[in-house]
C-alpha cells in the first residue's frame, strides 16, 4: 500500500514538473510538431498555402524548407494576398512564379481567382494551410482558408491546418450580416472572432458555411501546445507588410475602419497602424508624411502630404476593439458624413453591416453601439464553445 502511495505521489510530482517544463519551453505551434506532420504527410503529394509567417523556431526555418529537408514531396505552393514571401502590396495581384531556393512552382490564389481551381489542385493529395492569423474578420487569410477548404471539398482533397495562437484573442464587434459578404468578411462571425485558425476551420466546416451543395472538407488540425485562450502571444514575424510589430497588431482591429475614410493610418511610414492623420492641422499636433516604402506600401493614402493627427506608438492599449478613435475623428471633422465616410460601401463591408456607420451618424455613444451587438455575441459565444480546442 505504501509503495502505491509513493508511486502516486511521484507521478503527481512528475506531472507537475512536466507542466512547468512545458511552460518553460513556450508555445509550440503546429508547424513545429514535426513527428505529428511527418505521420500525416509522408508518402503524399503536398500542396502548401503559406507565406512569410509559416516558420518554425521563432522564424529560423521556413515550413517549406523543413518539409523538403524531411523528404516530404511538396508539389505546389499556393500564394495568398501579399505573396509567398509577404512583400506584395495590399490588394495587388499576386503573380505565378517559382521558389528560387527549391524550384517548386508558386501559383497565385489572390487576384481574380481567389479559390484554387481543379487544375491548381491536380496531382495533390493533401493541402497544408499554415498562416498566422491576427484574429480579425477582415484579415483576408481566413477568407483564403475558407476558399481553400471549399476547393478541397469540391475536389475530394484532404486539408490539414497547422494551428497558431490568436494574438487578438477577443470576441467583440458586430457580426457580419447577410448582404455584406465579401473577401473581408466571408463568414458570419464577429469582427474579433476569438478563435485560432484551426478552431475557425472547424467552425466553418461544422456550421455548413462552405458553398451550398458542397460537403464538409476532410479536415485535420495539428494543434499547438502550451497555449490557452487568453494567453498573450507576440508574433516572431510580421503577419503582413503593414503590421510590423505587436502594437500595430493590437491596434489593427480598431484602426482598419479608417481605410474607408480619407484619414491615413500611417501606411507609407515605418509605423503603420500606429498613427492617424489627415492633411489639416486641426486634427492634431503629431505630423507624418506617407511615402513610397518598399516592403511596406508603395502607394499609400495621402502620399507626399504632411498629415496631422495622433501618434499611437506608445498608446497603452491591451488589445481588443475600441471605437474611440473612429468616433473622435468623426466628431473632429464636424460630423461631415460625406467627407468622413468617403467610401461608405467599403466601410460597411469592413464592419460587416451598415448599422455601425448609421449609428455613428446618428450620434450614438460607444456604449450604446456596443449594446446593440450583445444579443448576437451571446449566441455566437454559445456556438463557439463547440469548436474550442484549447481551454479558456
Amino acid at each position: 500500500m505504501k509503495r502505491k502511495i509513493v508511486l502516486f505521489v511521484m507521478s503527481c510530482l512528475f506531472f507537475s514538473f512536466s507542466l512547468l517544463h512545458a511552460e518553460e519551453k513556450g508555445v509550440v505551434v503546429g508547424a513545429e510538431r514535426i513527428d505529428e506532420w511527418m505521420r500525416l504527410l509522408e508518402g503524399k503529394q503536398v500542396g502548401l498555402v503559406v507565406n512569410q509567417t509559416s516558420v518554425l523556431h521563432g522564424g529560423e526555418v521556413h515550413l517549406l524548407d523543413a518539409l523538403v529537408e524531411k523528404g516530404i514531396h511538396v508539389k505546389r505552393i499556393l500564394a495568398p494576398e501579399h505573396g509567398f514571401r509577404g512583400r506584395v502590396d495590399a490588394g495587388e495581384v499576386v503573380k505565378d512564379s517559382k521558389d528560387q531556393k527549391t524550384g517548386i512552382p508558386i501559383v497565385s490564389i489572390y487576384g481574380k481567382q481567389k479559390k484554387p481551381t481543379a487544375k491548381q489542385l491536380e496531382g495533390i493529395d493533401v493541402i497544408v494551410f499554415d498562416i498566422q492569423d491576427v484574429g480579425a474578420r477582415f484579415f483576408t487569410y481566413i477568407s483564403t482558408m475558407h476558399y481553400v477548404m471549399e476547393a478541397c471539398a469540391e475536389q475530394g482533397k484532404e486539408m490539414i491546418v497547422f494551428d497558431r495562437p490568436n494574438p487578438n484573442d477577443f470576441v467583440d464587434g458586430p457580426i457580419r450580416q447577410s448582404g455584406f459578404r465579401s473577401f473581408v468578411g466571408l463568414d458570419p462571425i464577429p469582427l474579433l472572432h476569438g478563435l485560432t485558425i484551426g478552431e475557425l476551420a472547424q467552425m466553418i466546416n461544422g456550421e455548413g458555411w462552405l458553398k451550398s451543395g458542397v460537403n464538409s472538407c476532410r479536415l485535420t488540425v495539428v494543434k499547438l501546445l502550451n497555449w490557452k485562450h487568453g494567453d498573450s502571444y507576440w508574433l516572431p514575424i510580421k503577419p503582413s507588410p503593414n503590421l510590423p510589430n505587436d502594437q500595430a497588431v493590437r491596434l489593427y482591429p480598431s484602426l482598419c475602419f479608417f481605410e474607408a475614410t480619407p484619414f491615413s493610418v500611417g501606411r507609407g511610414t515605418y509605423h503603420p497602424f500606429q498613427m492617424i492623420g489627415y492633411p489639416d492641422p486641426k486634427f492634431g499636433t503629431y505630423q507624418f508624411t506617407p511615402e513610397s516604402l518598399p516592403d511596406f506600401d508603395t502607394n499609400p493614402l495621402q502620399k507626399g502630404k504632411t498629415c496631422y493627427g495622433v501618434n499611437l506608438q506608445e498608446y497603452p492599449f491591451e488589445g481588443g476593439l475600441t471605437l474611440r478613435f473612429i468616433l473622435d475623428f468623426y466628431h473632429q471633422c464636424g460630423n461631415q458624413t460625406d467627407f468622413f465616410f468617403s467610401r461608405p460601401k467599403w466601410f460597411d463591408l469592413l464592419a460587416g453591416t451598415d448599422q455601425l456607420r448609421k449609428q455613428i451618424i446618428q450620434g450614438l455613444t460607444e456604449e450604446e453601439i456596443r449594446a446593440s451587438w450583445q444579443d448576437d455575441l451571446i449566441r455566437y459565444k454559445a456556438m463557439r464553445q463547440k469548436y474550442l480546442l484549447y481551454e479558456e
